[in-house]
């Protein structure tokens, strides 16, 4: 049975990281397209997850034992199918972090291009918002006066514990009353948020080099704007698009105005 990343926490406390053991599991480039595909928190079938990976059924299920018995990914039964998702959202900021020290892959084709343009414009870090308009988010939301604490930037020359991606620790955001009375009527319950989880976290977003929001916070927001559908997901692993219902309403609630 796979370990929760609760477990996998508390295991820390006691042993030293095993590392490589990770970053082996990683390497393999189908595990790495299987892990992205599921970086933006949803659940995939396994034939999708081959599909993606370009590999076939067997070989998929073989990667998908590892990745399960190593604790980085979930798997669930829905009938005769199985599905995949990743263990929580350590996995996908530590995917978010690799992107920083990863070199490029060759661009072979527009669409490649494209996506990649796409992930730097708005993408999911595993469930909130990325990119520039995650960013964006964040600032309208501070100039808004709905968050406190900063103003958003990265600074790497006085970063204490932030690095270049991932989860910041230099940072104390605080949601103002301001802030609560304004994402109440948005709609998101913050009475209902998940107890266990930082209610306002952020990352340092690696294509941006600034802060988005993340916690339980920035979760329940992101899942509103696709509630709304303000956000659709994209083709391709991660990608959301904005849509012009969207873009009307981030201008009109949160003084976002979005310029592409």
């Amino acid at each position: 049975m796979a370990r929760t990343t609760t477990g996998r926490r508390r295991d820390q406390v006691h042993h030293q990281p095993d590392t490589a053991r990770a970053a082996q599991l990683i390497a393999d480039p189908s595990r790495a397209r299987m892990l992205k595909a599921l970086g933006d928190g949803r659940a995939l079938a396994a034939g999708l997850l081959a599909a993606e990976a370009g590999v076939s059924a067997a070989t998929a299920s073989v990667h998908l034992a590892k990745l399960v018995e190593a604790g980085l990914v979930l798997t669930e039964s829905a009938g005769r199918c199985r599905y995949y998702r990743l263990s929580g959202p350590d996995v996908g900021i530590a995917l978010e972090a690799l992107a920083v020290i990863a070199p490029p892959l060759p661009v072979t084709s527009l669409r490649e291009s494209s996506t990649a343009g796409a992930l730097r414009r708005s993408r999911t870090c595993y469930d909130h918002l990325a990119g520039r308009l995650g960013v964006g988010l964040l600032g309208a939301l501070l100039d808004g006066g709905l968050l406190a604490g900063h103003d958003g930037g990265h600074r790497p020359g006085e970063a204490v514990r932030d690095g270049a991606s991932g989860y910041g620790h230099d940072v104390d955001y605080r949601l103002t009353d301001t802030g609560r009375d304004a994402l109440t009527r948005f709609g998101v319950d913050l009475d209902r948020l998940p107890a266990r989880r930082r209610p306002i976290r952020y990352c340092v977003d690696w294509s941006e080099q600034r802060h988005h929001l993340a916690g339980a916070v920035g979760a329940a927001l992101t899942a509103r704007l696709f509630e709304l559908r303000w956000l659709r997901h994209g083709a391709s692993p991660r990608v959301v698009h904005l849509t012009e219902t969207g873009a009307d309403g981030l201008a009109g609630t949160f003084g976002l105005r979005v310029v592409d």
